[in-house]
């Protein structure tokens, strides 16, 4: 699997703003400051608040994107924690792959296309793919999106500054056999495999390697000794003792659930936001009942590579999954610990 030898930048990013939700002027102003977003990186729209957008809300405010950022814009920093569905389609998935409408006949089906960004090398999806990676500024609160922020931006390239913690990896099994499905793509146990660190050729010097360790098979009860945490993953409905979670700045962590991505609390599953209220950085869940399919979730080795090779969350989280479609990513886009 090739890794990219470089990362998104606060320059390819469009920041989109609901006029309508006081929740996203404030997270998006804060957002614009913090990572020195130009004017004409800031799109303002009016959006209800509500869990989804019909098929034509979404085609409008594809043209009103498409209009606005044209091809300066790699990805979208959206910001707000509502709408993140069009029917059983992300909202993320729509703007970037169009809506699959065949797939709500059956949400655990398969969409009708493979993304063309899974694994993908590119730094230029818009321009190679035709697609504009989406992912949510969403906390279960303005206060708490704002401590994501600044999580966020803390995050680029401390795991590779000198006296940097050691990291650790965490790939847990559960006894729920049809949530813990993903067990079989972990990662072996042991010291993170060394990353490329430049281009063939290139004579820039290799930043330090990242210094973290991978451990698997952990029981849910022994999660909170395993720390600081860079990426954690399990397959469970509820997630016992979040709060007790040890994350650095730029983590990543989700489980595999059928609606870990339903934003507005009305599953009794655990959702993506508790995932940014315990500390993590950026997390995933599906929006629709997707069944158990390993191509509707992220390949954990394939985040883990991406994500310690210096790509930033949005695109660690986008190149891990097959089938996108009913998948909301919801964090700091930008955040990148390895980055260098």
């Amino acid at each position: 699997m090739p890794l990219a030898a470089g990362r998104l930048r606060a320059r390819d990013l469009g920041l989109v703003i609901n006029r309508a939700d006081p929740y996203s002027v404030a997270v998006g102003e804060h957002y614009r400051r913090a990572r020195g977003l130009r004017p004409q990186q800031v799109l303002e729209v009016e959006l209800p608040l509500q869990p989804q957008l019909g098929p034509q809300e979404l085609a409008a405010l594809r043209e009103r994107i498409d209009a606005h950022f044209g091809d300066r814009v790699q990805a979208l920093a959206l910001a707000w924690v509502q709408p993140f569905a069009v029917r059983c389609n992300s909202l993320a998935a729509a703007l970037a792959l169009g809506f699959d409408a065949a797939l709500c006949d059956d949400s655990c089906g398969r969409p009708r296309a493979t993304s063309p960004y899974f694994g993908s090398a590119s730094l230029r999806p818009w321009q190679d793919h035709r697609m504009r990676l989406a992912m949510h500024l969403a906390a279960p609160s303005a206060e708490q999106a704002l401590a994501l922020i600044e999580r966020g931006v803390a995050s680029d390239g401390a795991l590779r500054r000198r006296g940097a913690p050691t990291a650790t990896a965490l790939f847990v099994s559960t006894p729920d056999r049809a949530r813990n499905v993903r067990a079989t793509l972990y990662p072996p146990a042991g010291a993170l495999p060394a990353q490329p660190s430049a281009k063939p050729g290139s004579r820039r010097a290799p930043p330090p390697q990242p210094s973290s360790v991978i451990a698997r098979d952990a029981e849910l009860d022994t999660m909170a000794g395993h720390g600081p945490l860079l990426l954690l993953q399990l397959g469970i409905a509820v997630v016992p003792g979040m709060e007790r979670l040890r994350f650095v700045p730029g983590a990543l962590a989700d489980h595999l659930t059928s609606t870990g991505g339903r934003l507005d609390g009305s599953s009794p599953q655990t959702n993506a936001l508790a995932w940014i209220a315990a500390g993590a950085t950026a997390s995933h869940g599906t929006v629709s009942e997707p069944c158990n399919h390993l191509q509707k979730f992220p390949h954990p080795q394939i985040l883990l590579a991406h994500l310690a090779g210096g790509a930033t969350a949005i695109e660690a989280y986008w190149r891990s999954v097959a089938w996108p479609q009913q998948s909301a990513f919801v964090g700091e886009p930008l955040a990148a610990p390895y980055a260098w």
